[in-house]
């Protein structure tokens, strides 16, 4: 039995059409079908998008989704925009992320963070034209990003109070 593979792309609120477009490339969903994914949901944000289709794959569109973390769960992969709190939500959530820099962005800082947590292991970062590349990477590689600490900051602030 064939197993349905699912990837979610979004970039969140605001507009980065060329990673849709990308994706939807012809190029990019071979890879994608080869790969075995079988659906994608796109979260197009605040772009305008020129909705495509494919014979293997099925495309869903949506400008905003209800349930972002529903999103999260439901997929296999996530490929997402660099900012700081989707990339945060997804790794909490355990899924593997590729995570797109947007080179049109002026002063750019996402991509230090992007930087960061692919040094540390956590995710794959790319442009779109280097994303083909990169889907080809073993994301069994990507360690599991660790749960945050409930009591750190009370902690410290107890340490810094000295009550410890």
């Amino acid at each position: 039995m064939v197993e349905n593979k699912r990837v979610f792309v979004t970039v969140g609120t605001t507009q980065f059409n060329d990673l849709i477009e990308t994706v939807s490339s012809s190029e990019i969903l071979e890879i994608l079908k080869n790969l075995g994914y079988t659906e994608i949901q796109f979260q197009t944000g605040a772009g305008i998008i020129n909705k495509t289709s494919h014979p293997n794959i099925t495309l869903l569109y949506d400008k905003y989704v209800e349930d972002f973390i529903k999103q999260i769960d439901l997929a296999d992969l996530v490929i997402s925009h660099a900012g700081a709190g989707t990339c945060l939500e997804v790794l909490h959530e355990h899924k593997p992320l590729i995570v797109v820099i947007n080179e049109s962005l002026m002063d750019n800082h996402q991509s230090e963070l992007a930087e960061q947590l692919q040094s540390d292991g956590y995710l794959y970062f790319c442009t779109c034209r280097t994303l083909k590349d990169t889907l080809m990477k073993d994301l069994k590689q990507l360690k599991p990003y660790p749960k945050p600490k409930d009591n750190l900051f009370s902690d410290y602030l107890d340490k810094c109070m000295g009550f410890v």
